[in-house]
């Protein structure tokens, strides 16, 4: 008998990439609207996308199963 397949959540979906080596990366908060009063220094190193930290690694994973 066949598993049931876990639908994966849309805005985990849009929001998560996963790396090739299976590492979980997101784009940082804080660089939509406001900018004027942050520095240039700030804003480009919330440019940059980073890891999800260890701790909310699994659960991002069962919230994406498929990627």
């Amino acid at each position: 008998m066949a598993k049931i397949k876990i639908k994966t959540k849309k805005g985990a979906k849009k929001r998560f990439k996963v790396t090739a080596t299976g590492l979980v990366v997101h784009h940082k908060a804080n660089k939509s609207h406001i900018l004027t009063s942050k520095k240039r220094g700030r804003k480009n190193r919330l440019k940059k996308s980073s890891l999800v930290n260890s701790t909310d690694h699994l659960n991002v994973k069962r919230l994406i199963p498929y990627l």
